[in-house]
């Protein structure tokens, strides 16, 4: 039998450290600034198919579909997340963006809060369109978007995060 122990992780010491010099008591905190996420806007390659995709496999409702002013002949469109919260696309019919990739300052996943009942029909929904999916701790679930966008849907409310209050 072995007594290998288990070796020290380097960035616990740094995210201890970081945790307490910049996190500070709920009661503490000063009021954010903000006041909400208006949107997040991702590429797609295909206006057609991020519908069909987030609107009919998801539930999230299109809200609008416009020109892009920065780039004509672009489409910038939204769907309703909740809460007043968007998901917003562009197309770039033209320009070779080249496929998803995670790059530093890039996106690693948008993770959005669903009701609980809501969530279970939706990982079915998944299955039912055949989309790859990992269910997590068992109120995750994590799949690509038809673009390759890493998506999470949470069952957890707004302001927690696997049972712990993040806000």
């Amino acid at each position: 039998m072995s007594n290998a122990t288990t070796p020290p992780d380097p960035t616990a010491a740094a995210r201890s450290r970081i945790r307490e010099r910049h996190l500070r008591p709920a009661g503490e905190r000063p009021a954010s600034s903000a006041r909400g996420l208006h949107h997040t806007a991702l590429i797609s390659s295909d206006v057609e198919a991020t519908i069909a995709f987030y609107q009919d496999v998801l539930g999230f409702p299109l809200t609008e579909l416009i020109e892009n002013r920065d780039y004509p002949g672009s489409s910038h469109f939204f769907f309703d997340i909740g809460n007043g919260n968007l998901l917003a696309f562009f197309d770039f019919p033209g320009l070779d963006v080249g496929p998803y990739a995670e790059v530093l300052g890039g996106l690693h996943h948008v993770a959005i809060s669903v009701e609980p009942e809501r969530w279970g029909r939706l990982v079915e929904s998944l299955t039912a369109a055949g989309v790859e999916h990992v269910v997590h701790s068992g109120v995750s679930v994590y799949f690509r978007d038809p673009d390759g966008a890493r998506i999470e849907l949470i069952a957890d409310p707004l302001g927690e995060m696997y049972g712990e209050q993040v806000l």
